[in-house]
């Protein structure tokens, strides 16, 4: 019995990677060129695994109409690209239509969806799509959850695991995250990579990139090359995405001594450390200020006062992501890329 071809969606942010943090900081920005060819070589790595339909959400600075163009060209004729859907949504150019186009894929079925984005931008379609398996690709400012690599390569993997020649238990990671709960107000909300708990006390401009701007920084994983507040616990008490725990930092301008810390790209911070430790998964941990506000994955989202009473704990009830390295190699122990001479793409047929 033959099993219908996987659809696969694509989720790419419009604007991420070129946020007042990358231009203040001389860090290169990602154009909406950079990403349309980035969504073209998926589609040629998904081709080649077998994937037959991707779904794709509209935009307004033409990533979408490029990549459609290019999918009716010669080369994705010769690649045998899937068929390409536009997905019909309105947009309103804020996070609100990337929750859209995660609802419209869930609704459609897809095997998996590959995320163009930063930390935030994960957040918000995991937020969404429940168990569907992502695929991570960074393009944001800040990028701790989706790690960097070529997306040809990822694309292979994504693919592979899509048409069902990946084991789940070899090709998928369920990651961790961080809830922030206040029972009184009824509040759970929760990061991906790590919360950060700021004295200014109200939202106002959302990101925190300024070290007297911060006072504890709670982490799902803390690896010493991450760039953004998730460094300060990775180059002072590292942990790794597959450990158990996380990590936490107290700070304060009158330390004793002081990390010289990434918070953004180009932007190196002296940041006074006074504490710093494990963060224990199911521990609900109190804050260090009675009140300011909390920054979920970089942005400030809540604030809180005397009269309130967040805390933080970790669990292991994330996102399910694709381990791109483990499923590469799984394929090259079994020679899942390995092809037939009758196959299209084998050299003995002659290329257009």
């Amino acid at each position: 019995m033959s099993h219908p071809a996987p659809t696969v969606g694509i989720i790419v942010n419009p604007a991420s990677g070129r946020d007042l943090r990358r231009l203040t900081a001389s860090a290169g920005l990602y154009s909406s060129t950079d990403k349309a060819s980035a969504v073209q070589r998926l589609l040629a790595a998904f081709a080649a695994t077998g994937i037959r339909r991707v779904l794709l959400p509209p935009d307004m600075t033409g990533i979408a109409a490029a990549v459609l163009k290019a999918s009716n060209g010669p080369q994705a004729a010769g690649q045998r690209w899937p068929q390409l859907d536009i997905l019909d949504m309105p947009l309103h150019q804020t996070v609100e239509d990337t929750r859209l186009a995660a609802r419209q894929m869930l609704a459609r079925g897809v095997a998996l969806i590959a995320v163009l984005g930063g930390d935030g931008t994960h957040k918000a379609v995991a937020a969404e799509v429940g168990d569907i398996p992502l695929l991570t690709l960074s393009t944001g400012t800040n990028n701790a959850f989706p790690e960097l690599r070529e997306a040809t390569s990822a694309g292979l993997a994504g693919g592979l695991f899509a048409a069902g020649r990946i084991p789940a238990q070899v090709g998928l990671r369920r990651n961790k995250r961080l809830l922030v709960r206040d029972p009184a107000r009824e509040l759970c909300e929760w990061a991906l990579v790590e919360v950060a708990v700021s004295p200014q006390r109200f939202i106002g401009a959302r990101a925190l990139s300024r070290a007297e701007d911060l006072a504890e920084v709670f982490a799902t994983f803390a690896e010493p090359h991450a760039i953004g507040l998730s460094a300060l616990c990775g180059l002072w008490c590292p942990v790794s995405r597959h450990a158990a725990e996380g990590a936490w930092v107290r700070l304060n301008g009158q330390a004793e001594q002081a990390l010289l810390a990434p918070l953004a790209p180009g932007l190196v911070q002296g940041c006074g450390i006074t504490a710093a430790g494990p963060l224990a998964p199911g521990v609900a941990y109190s804050l260090s200020l009675s009140s300011g506000t909390l920054a979920l994955d970089g942005e400030r989202e809540i604030e809180f006062s005397e009269h309130d009473r967040p805390t933080v704990t970790l669990d292991a009830h994330g996102p399910l992501s694709i381990d791109v390295e483990a499923v590469l190699a799984f394929a090259a122990r079994h020679r899942l890329l390995a092809v037939g001479r009758e196959h299209p793409q084998h050299p003995a047929h002659p290329q257009c």
